[in-house]
């Protein structure tokens, strides 16, 4: 019986139809194009943009916006020099070599940039200093000579090594490398008083003075543009690929 009733309900044979083979052949054009259209592709690329291995929250529309905010405000386009590149090849190797000895970020080999543009003769009103930008008492804190014939905030090598030591010893407070940044650039007393106030341990979601509060994004910002040269519009730090792949 069982055999009878396959045999007499037979399978429909496939049949081709033109218009719903054409259509699915449109659909799968235009998820393809889609994915490959630009405003997709800025997605992904934000999407992956990251501070010490932690992704930004660019989900947050502040947050999106003020990334956005500084990777334009350093884009060849703003900036209109090779400055940041041509200090970036003469000193983040060997910065970031002195900065992976002590088990410290990559990513924090930047704050130079952003603190006093690879210029150690900067000087601040309050008396920061060097390439990292060290007040004098803590730079003693850390081993460096400061007097008035003597001042190692202005050797790169030495500055580096005390700023390696300084970042370990916030992390050890905050255990947090988001937070780290932020206590380098504000102090860490001062940052731990905003977040007992505030009942608030997430850098993105703190209320800063406007400096801090903004300087994650210039680290990131930074990276972004040496690290991705042709994307911002520095053509001659791009490769031949990246060259040839946008048309440059």
């Amino acid at each position: 019986m069982l055999l009878s009733k396959l045999y007499s309900n037979p399978q429909p044979e496939a049949i081709n139809d033109p218009l719903r083979d054409a259509l699915k052949a449109s659909m799968e054009k235009k998820m393809i194009e889609d994915l490959a259209s630009p405003e997709k592709l800025k997605e992904v690329y934000m999407n992956s943009i990251s501070f010490a291995d932690e992704a930004l929250p660019v989900e947050k529309p502040s947050v999106k916006g003020k990334l956005e905010k500084y990777l334009a405000r350093f884009s060849f386009k703003k900036q209109q020099s090779y400055g940041l590149h041509q200090k970036a090849d003469q000193h983040l190797p060997q910065i970031a070599k002195i900065l992976k000895s002590y088990g410290i970020p990559e990513d924090f080999k930047y704050i130079p940039l952003v603190e006093s543009g690879m210029d150690p003769g900067v000087k601040s009103v309050k008396g920061a200093g060097g390439y990292w930008q060290f007040m004098p008492q803590t730079a003693r804190l850390y081993g460096l000579k400061v007097s008035g014939n003597v001042d190692e905030r202005r050797n790169l090598t030495k500055s580096t090594h005390a700023a390696a030591k300084y970042l370990k010893s916030l992390y050890s407070e905050f255990g947090d490398w988001t937070l780290v940044a932020a206590a380098y650039n504000v102090g860490g007393g001062s940052l731990k008083s905003s977040m007992r106030r505030q009942g608030i341990d997430n850098y993105y979601e703190l209320k800063l003075n406007s400096e801090t509060g903004s300087y994650v994004y210039k680290l990131v910002s930074i990276k972004e543009v040496i690290e991705n040269p042709n994307y911002y519009g520095y053509n001659r730090y791009a490769s031949i690929d990246d060259r040839i792949s946008s048309g440059s």
